[in-house]
């Protein structure tokens, strides 16, 4: 109860020192602060708030401050570089050094911890960004990785006799359910959280049943979190070794959102995995769609790595346009995921190279769009020169139409600049009325809009390079 009354007085004391020339856009952000995200009633593939209006997840993974030693500064300035750039969601580790409740003994948590998660979820509040908190990560007790955490184990004080029995032994399930009762009762149901996420890529942890496991812990999370969204994560969708496992966690009761991750990455099993961004991730959405039809779905970890995922990608520091980021956020919306894909490596790659404005870009090309109220139909389009993945809806058709020849191969590796691509018209498909509808097309790369004209069926294209958005609002 005194939780929710702080929070309402948040919201007035944020409309008050708005003023009234501000009034109209603090009572929106004050409701955005009073509303839950959910999985939309109205189509299952997609989210929106508690009060019914859409919600897509515009942003990036931010595990934890640059230097948790100095402090939340360097965090609370990436959050304020996004939020100003439109972005709307945040994924963190709550398991990481700055946020570890449980950082010094097995089933104690500290309070100096405890103190920087409430910093960061009155950090979320101010920027209007909502957290996917995601709560371990660990693989080992032994020290053979870097997700070590050897104070579980009895030896150490702990409730268990390895990572096996972490999982599976009743003593340490009982001990994980305290924990996310703590959570409980210090966050309540907070509507600044997106959702809950049990573990980072559970898959990858060395021993025990992570499906009984996530199952009991999800339904936990729901009876605990009824108002927040509950999932569990997987390791990139990259070889056959993970096809063991992606089946059977993208139905299991109680995940609600299914999640993919999967990186440009040389040394990866599939083959497309190697190649243009766009495609890698398209792939890995349609291999979701496939398992799981009826939920929403989300590219959670993407971006570029050295091979086997030896380190960050060292083709970054050349990506100073962000074609990789270009990519990652716009293919998996295009191909029918409930919004953008979400980038690792947002200190080595999206702050150093400043790359903050794409997350704009994508949100100038969504405004408006009510996802639920479209049921989007997604579909590739047939161009000579481009690939081009479009969602028809019942108000708003969407194409981004991508150069074939443009890649990271080309512009990054091989240094190749991009193509004027000029004198290109799009083939709409059969059927769609645009008689007295606004046809616009947006070029990401300028931040321009310009009006486009539409003759037999075909939208004139600007000249452009790299990828070109065409949006058609329909007349209903």
């Amino acid at each position: 109860m005194i939780i929710r009354f702080l929070r309402l007085a948040a919201a007035a004391a944020l409309l008050a020192a708005c003023g009234a020339d501000a009034a109209c856009g603090a009572e929106a952000r004050a409701a955005d602060a009073q509303a839950f995200v959910r999985t939309s009633p109205r189509d299952p593939r997609y989210f929106e708030l508690s009060d019914g209006r859409p919600y897509i997840p515009i942003g990036l993974n931010m595990v934890g401050p640059p230097s948790p030693d100095k402090g939340f500064a360097g965090m609370e300035e990436w959050l304020k570089n996004l939020s100003a750039n439109r972005g709307n969601f945040v994924r963190v580790w709550l398991s990481s050094p700055y946020f570890d409740i449980e950082n010094k003994r097995s089933g104690q948590y500290e309070e100096g911890q405890a103190r920087h998660i409430d910093e960061l979820l009155a950090a979320a509040r101010r920027h209007n960004i909502r957290l996917k908190l995601c709560l371990e990560h660990f693989r080992v007790f032994d020290g053979t990785s870097w997700a070590n955490k050897p104070l579980h184990l009895v030896a150490n004080g702990g409730p268990a006799e390895s990572v096996a029995d972490f999982f599976d032994g009743r003593r340490s399930r009982d001990q994980f359910k305290r924990k996310l009762a703590w959570f409980a009762a210090r966050c309540g149901s907070d509507p600044v959280v997106f959702g809950w996420e049990l573990w980072n890529e559970v898959n990858c942890v060395k021993g025990g049943d992570v499906f009984a496991w996530t199952e009991i812990m999800l339904a936990e999370l729901h009876r605990l979190f009824p108002r927040n969204l509950c999932m569990q994560s997987l390791g990139s969708h990259d070889g056959d070794w993970s096809r063991r496992y992606y089946p059977r966690m993208m139905v299991l009761p109680g995940n609600d959102v299914a999640q993919v991750h999967r990186y440009l990455d040389t040394g990866a099993g599939y083959k497309v995995c190697h190649g243009p961004v766009d495609v890698l991730a398209a792939d890995a959405v349609a291999e979701i769609q496939k398992l799981s039809p009826g939920r929403p779905i989300l590219l959670a970890e993407s971006g570029a790595v050295e091979p086997r995922h030896s380190g960050p990608f060292k083709l970054y520091a050349k990506d100073a346009d962000g074609i990789i980021l270009h990519d990652v956020l716009f293919a998996p919306f295009f191909c029918g995921a409930a919004g953008p894909g979400h980038i690792w490596h947002w200190d080595h790659y999206v702050a150093k190279n400043n790359l903050w404005r794409h997350f704009a870009r994508f949100a100038a090309v969504v405004e408006g769009v009510d996802p639920p109220a479209e049921s989007f139909a997604a579909a590739d389009l047939p161009h000579e020169a481009l690939r081009v993945r479009a969602l028809r809806g019942r108000r708003t058709f969407l194409a981004w139409l991508r150069d074939t020849e443009n890649t990271w191969q080309a512009e990054l590796a091989e240094g190749k600049p991009p193509r004027r691509i000029a004198g290109q018209s799009l083939r709409l498909p059969d059927g769609l009325a645009t008689d007295g509808a606004a046809v616009r097309t947006y070029d990401p790369w300028q931040d321009r809009w310009a009006p486009a004209r539409v003759e037999q069926g075909r939208v004139a294209l600007p000249e452009f390079s790299r990828s070109l958005v065409v949006r058609i609002d329909l007349m209903k």
